[in-house]
């Protein structure tokens, strides 16, 4: 048993319509705040450094993109870079190229599951607008290591998926308008904390080494499902509940699950009818270079085969309408 002056690790996710409730957070929070801040943003693999540089300016508190191995030090901020995760382990800042976490790299769960298993409850987990739910497991498991949760008022996020989720599944979650979530931070900060002997958990453990690449990629602890991977097609292992995981280590919530199946099939089904357009177009052109030369047979066959395929490119369009939407890059 230990006495800490407060929680000293806070960890912020955000993703869609969280630039501004961020840059409102980190505008009101002192300049010698006694906790180092870690921020996960979805952003594009291609992104630049422009991120930190704009949350550099929105408050005292220096903020840079995180380099691997800083040790993490009180009054400061760290960004998650592009195409990494960012993780803590040992008080110190890890950057991973390690598996997707619920389609996303970087991604919010493994900052907040490393944080909870490294700090304990002197970890804060916050959670800002976002759509679908990355950050709920990572937030659970910060309030089950004794740390303290904070989400954006769901009304008052442009995007509601990411603190709706999270406050699901956490039993004691604040719901705060991202002004006053400064304020919470300030507070337990500096309300002292006792810390007990950490907990054991083999297979948070087994993840986070996992992303830090200090273990071999093994066989996923859990029941062996009849789903496979969105991202590599492997095959799925369910864990916690509505938690899933593939041989590589991508790892997904039910709700990413859904949705990244869902792009998956829209991206095949754009590329079917991409495929069929083609097809149809070179028919056309044999026909009518048969027909050309008299061969009437010959272009009749090919003219039969051209109507089939604007039959099935019809098929597929109106399967694609009612999917929604445009192809999605990948």
């Amino acid at each position: 048993m230990e006495e800490h002056p407060g929680r000293d690790l806070v960890v912020i996710a955000a993703s869609a319509g969280g630039i501004e409730p961020l840059r409102t957070l980190l505008g009101r929070l002192p300049g010698h705040l006694p906790a180092a801040l870690m921020i996960v943003v979805h952003i594009s693999p291609r992104g630049g450094s422009a991120l930190s540089d704009i949350l550099n300016r929105s408050g005292p508190l220096p903020c840079s993109a995180a380099r691997d191995g800083d040790p993490l030090q009180p009054g400061r901020v760290y960004v998650a870079r592009p195409d990494h995760h960012l993780l803590v382990h040992q008080q110190t800042a890890r950057l991973s190229r390690g598996p997707r976490h619920n389609g996303m790299r970087p991604a919010a769960d493994p900052l907040f599951l490393s944080a909870a298993l490294d700090a304990g409850p002197r970890a804060m987990g916050v959670v800002l607008s976002g759509t679908l739910d990355d950050g709920a497991t990572g937030s659970a498991a910060i309030e089950r290591y004794g740390g303290a949760v904070a989400v954006q008022d769901p009304d008052e996020s442009a995007f509601s998926g990411m603190p709706s989720a999270a406050l699901a599944a956490t039993a004691g979650a604040q719901v705060l308008p991202a002004a006053k979530i400064a304020d919470w931070i300030v507070t337990h900060s500096r309300s002292p904390i006792v810390t007990h002997e950490p907990r054991k958990d083999p297979e948070l453990e087994r993840e986070i080494a996992l992303l830090l690449r200090q273990e071999a990629i093994g066989t996923p602890v859990g029941k062996l499902t009849a789903f496979t991977c969105p991202e590599c097609s492997g095959p799925i292992y369910e864990g916690p509940p509505e938690r899933y995981e593939c041989r590589v280590g991508h790892a997904w919530s039910a709700q990413s699950m859904i949705e990244s199946q869902g792009e998956s099939v829209e991206r095949a089904l754009w590329m079917a009818i991409l495929r069929l357009e083609e097809r149809a177009r070179l028919l056309d052109r044999m026909m009518r270079s048969a027909r050309e030369r008299g061969q009437n047979h010959t272009a009749q066959r090919f003219e039969e085969d051209r109507d089939g395929t604007r039959e099935a490119l019809e098929t597929l369009r109106e399967l694609q309408q009612q999917i929604g939407g445009a192809p999605t890059a990948s």
